[in-house]
């Protein structure tokens, strides 16, 4: 665990390291790869993702990525004050092959990405927490009421924290 938050903390941050263009990159060659996904036994993996755009898949996780690692609060603008990640993903049945996946993806992704070429600390410490981050997912869904679940594209208002 505290591996993983490494990614939050290193110094500069991941966001003054790539910048926006790179967070943003980052999410738009991973979403190309989640959306292109042409094996029988994979596509399954897809329909996680059947209830938003690909635009608006990018745009969740760009925001998020930019608000975790180091810049400006985008994520909150469009979700809200909590990023509840574990609640924001709890309807669409993440299982432990599926965050699997999704780890191979962004890890690809991430070896992929020209910002991140000549970085090994970052890609070292992005890798252990999207790791852990997928996992936390699927371990902390077995845990959640049906009153915590959340999602959308709205900001979560009326809520008691």
């Amino acid at each position: 665990y505290e591996e993983s938050l490494k990614a939050i903390s290193i110094t500069p941050s991941i966001y003054d390291r790539i910048g926006e263009d790179g967070l943003l990159k980052l999410s738009q060659v991973f979403y190309d790869k989640v959306f292109s996904l042409k094996d029988a036994q994979k596509r399954w993996f897809l329909n996680i993702f059947a209830s938003s755009s690909k635009n608006e898949a990018v745009d969740n996780q760009y925001r998020f990525f930019v608000q975790t690692f180091g810049g400006p609060k985008l994520y909150a603008q469009k979700k809200g004050k909590y990023t509840r990640l574990v609640g924001r993903h709890a309807n669409y049945n993440i299982t432990t092959n599926a965050a699997n996946l999704w780890i191979q993806l962004m890890y690809n992704t991430i070896d992929e990405l020209d910002a991140l070429k000549d970085d090994n600390e970052a890609v070292r410490v992005l890798k252990l927490y999207f790791a852990y981050t997928a996992h936390y997912i699927v371990a902390g869904m077995a845990y959640m009421r049906s009153d915590q679940l959340s999602g959308g594209t709205q900001i979560d208002t009326g809520r008691i924290w």
